[in-house]
This record gives structure tokens, C-alpha cells and sequence, in this order.
């Protein structure tokens, strides 16, 4: 895979669920398309795969990204990521 893919880059998800939705790397590089921002969000402490070994751990760490992005639309940083996709 080429360089430009790295953890914290804003992509769009373009298979499955969410497909059309905007999303942050974490791990998996499949069926996703790369944009030109990047989201600096410090999820590294929170996502780890010590938890997602558990289903505690693992809904405990949905809560903690969810707080920690629902921060960063309460105070208007990086607008454009909670913005609706026009295509």
C-alpha cells in the first residue's frame, strides 16, 4: 500500500453499513477512499487491540470515541467532517 495511507487520515467508507459515511483509519485499509484531511484526534489510548479482545473493553472504547468526537462537534473543530456528503 502506498505511503500516503496512515492512521488518523479522513476517509470515506465506500462498502457495507456505512458505506458513504465519513470514518477515521484505525487499522484496516480495504474498501475505504482516502481524502486530503486529516483528523487529529488522539484515539490511540483509547483504541487498541487489547480493547477490542473483550466485549466489555470494546463497547467501552465505542463510548470513549464517541464522547471524544461528540467534543470536537460541540466546539465547531473540524466542521467539514460532520457535514453531510454531497455526491
Amino acid at each position: 500500500m502506498v505511503k500516503f495511507m496512515k492512521p488518523n487520515k479522513a476517509i470515506i467508507v465506500l462498502q457495507g453499513r456505512f458505506a458513504g459515511r465519513k470514518a477515521v483509519i484505525i487499522v484496516n485499509y480495504n474498501h475505504i477512499m482516502p481524502t486530503r484531511y486529516t483528523l487529529d484526534v488522539d484515539l490511540k489510548d483509547v483504541v487498541s487491540a487489547d480493547a477490542l479482545t473483550s466485549r466489555d473493553k470494546k463497547v467501552t472504547a465505542a463510548k470513549e470515541t464517541k464522547k471524544r468526537f461528540e467534543e470536537r462537534f460541540k466546539t465547531g473543530k473540524n466542521r467539514w467532517f460532520f457535514t453531510k456528503l454531497r455526491f
